[in-house]
């Protein structure tokens, strides 16, 4: 077995929102977004704030000796670019924000239209299988490479604010995703693991909170991403036992 914890950088591909609710249903298109990785500190490694930074979890199981089950949880940030400017299509009854459609567009930069995040984070909670392959085997010091892929839900904390309205900010099961990756790891004495990943998948959620009661007021959106890992962990039972 094995535990890890890391840190990723993480990209997204523009991606179009539609919004559903009580005078209105429109699409933005084509909305740039960024992650926002938080700034080099102790929050990385103090207990008490690790999980505010980027994170990646995963516990592994191995079934084969090159097999392993893998539990993981991909902590991203998604965060709408504030300063641009989007096509939209469909339709708004409240006056004021139809007129801030001009010529089938709409400026998103002074934030009164809408801020759109998932902060707390684009949290991908997935199960996949990994086949390990080894490079080198020493006495203390073993690398072996890794592919596979996997599928989970997403479970973000979205933090949006649609038309002036009070900011919607809570845990919600939104969508699914599927994902690819691949990964060098490190072990040092059969115990201590560095690892660096690369991951590509693709994430669908037709069903993000936009409002913080009941109303049946929500967005959509899909899109792929990528994912660079990199992290540390701790292995069980690294040498073969005949």
């Amino acid at each position: 077995m094995f535990v890890f914890w890391g840190w990723n950088r993480a990209g997204f591909s523009n991606s179009d929102i539609r919004f559903k609710g009580n005078g209105y249903d429109f699409t933005l298109n084509n909305v740039v977004a960024h992650d926002r990785p938080s700034e080099l500190s102790w929050a990385y490694i103090d207990p008490g704030q690790i999980s505010a930074p980027q994170f990646n979890f995963r516990l592994g199981y191995f079934i084969k000796d090159n097999l392993a089950l893998v539990i993981a949880q991909d902590h991203m940030k998604y965060v709408m670019d504030q300063e641009q400017t989007v096509d939209f299509n469909g339709n708004i009854s409240d006056p004021k924000y139809a007129t801030m459609v001009k010529n089938g567009q709409v400026d998103l930069t002074d934030q009164e239209f809408l801020t759109f995040e998932h902060t707390d984070g684009l949290n991908y909670v997935n199960v996949g299988l990994e086949k390990y392959k080894s490079l080198l085997n020493k006495k203390n010091f073993d690398i072996s490479w890794a592919y596979g892929g996997g599928i989970g839900v997403l479970f973000p904390k979205s933090n949006v604010k649609l038309f002036g309205n009070e900011r919607s900010d809570r845990f919600h099961v939104a969508g699914f995703g599927l994902d690819a990756r691949t990964n060098i790891n490190f072990v040092f004495w059969n115990r201590i693991m560095a690892r660096v990943e690369g991951k590509f998948g693709y994430i669908n959620m037709p069903d993000i909170k936009t409002t913080l009661n009941n109303k049946p007021d929500k967005a959509s959106q899909d899109f792929v991403f990528y994912q660079i890992n990199f992290g540390i962990g701790y292995t069980f039972n690294t040498r073969k036992y005949k």
